[in-house]
């Protein structure tokens, strides 16, 4: 059998991590929710532009303002450029995130292989009845880092395309963004915290029962 200390340790450190996982979810999910309205107003300016642009300036009352359109579209693009703002700071705190949830998946992995050769092969992949084995929880913890990283590669991507010499695509905007959230599902997240919530709690039976 394992020896004690090096379980538990490993068990404090998934709790640990766990808790960290879990304040940067509740953390990300804010930050997107934060996009959400800078992107509906972009898509809602580009309609403007580009109605203005159809707008038959020349022949109408309007032309005695020569410069009206030009001002107009100045105007335009100085309040889209503050929602890109607003959306860069969106990111920073998804990058944020990304960071501190890798960071801290980091250090869980990094106990491990310190703590290998003591725990051994078998403990590691040691599995209960209703209880997930290390091995799983950490491959779990694994899958959480690569979600995060990848989705915000993506975002990041997303954001830095926006431009208004491109206003089609700018008006579809939230649309997109919903399609590009929809293949990112944060079921690897739940799961692999309920599955450290398990691994854990059945630590702390055991050595209950093992010290009783």
């Amino acid at each position: 059998m394992a020896p004690a200390a090096a379980l538990s340790a490993m068990a404090a450190a998934l709790e640990a991590c766990s808790a960290a996982v879990a304040r940067q979810a509740a953390a990300w999910r804010q930050a997107l929710a934060g996009c959400s309205p800078p992107l509906d107003s972009l898509a809602g300016l580009a309609a403007q532009m580009r109605a203005a642009e159809r707008l038959p300036w020349g022949s109408s009352p309007l032309a005695a303002f020569g410069d009206l359109p030009e001002r107009l579209w100045r105007k335009q693009r100085g309040a889209a450029e503050a929602l890109l703002e607003q959306l860069g700071s969106r990111r920073a705190e998804l990058r944020a995130v990304r960071d501190a949830v890798g960071a801290a998946v980091a250090s869980a992995l990094r106990l491990y292989e310190e703590r290998a050769a003591e725990l051994g092969l078998e403990a590691a992949l040691r599995r209960g009845p209703r209880c997930p084995s290390l091995a799983d929880a950490l491959e779990g913890l694994q899958d959480v880092e690569r979600h995060y990283r990848h989705l915000y590669l993506e975002i990041q991507l997303f954001l830095l395309r926006i431009s208004c010499d491109s206003l089609a695509d700018m008006e579809t905007l939230p649309q997109a963004w919903g399609k590009m959230l929809e293949r990112y599902k944060e079921d690897v997240v739940e799961d692999t915290l309920l599955k450290i919530s398990l691994f854990v709690d059945n630590h702390q039976e055991l050595c209950s029962s093992e010290g009783s």
